[in-house]
């Protein structure tokens, strides 16, 4: 029986024309599945898992792709807010275990209630105002 093959990692190969900028340790790229106009990825080009993994010369350049994916996604979509986040081993939610920074654009009146932003990730707990 022939084992399974492992796909390759989808941040390790990138589409050239989704690239935004790029420097010598990130990539600012266009997400594959947005949740909103303009939803961003930073990706650090060396493979790893979490932003714990990641060297003082990499964060450092992660927060630098960051701030110019914003000015990027602001100059383009002019959102009203964002939300920013990483999701972090199975249990937070991560799928491709290569660390990517969501910067996603949010817009007055795409959900009625925005309050609790990421707190929503666990709805039983989001609503701590009440």
């Amino acid at each position: 029986m022939t084992p399974p093959t492992s796909k390759p990692c989808p941040f390790c190969h990138l589409d050239p024309k989704r690239i935004i900028a790029e420097d010598e340790l990130t990539v600012v790229y266009k997400d594959g599945f947005p949740v909103s106009p303009g939803h961003t990825v930073i990706i650090p080009r060396r493979h790893f898992a979490t932003l714990f993994e990641a060297t003082e010369a990499e964060q450092a350049a992660l927060l630098k792709s960051l701030a110019l994916a914003r000015q990027f996604v602001d100059n383009h979509h002019q959102p009203d807010g964002y939300n920013i986040g990483i999701n972090h081993g199975q249990a937070g939610g991560q799928t491709v275990p290569h660390l990517h920074i969501h910067l996603i654009p949010r817009y007055r009146g795409d959900k009625e209630d925005p309050r609790g932003g990421v707190r929503w990730v666990l709805p039983d707990k989001a609503k701590y105002w009440a």
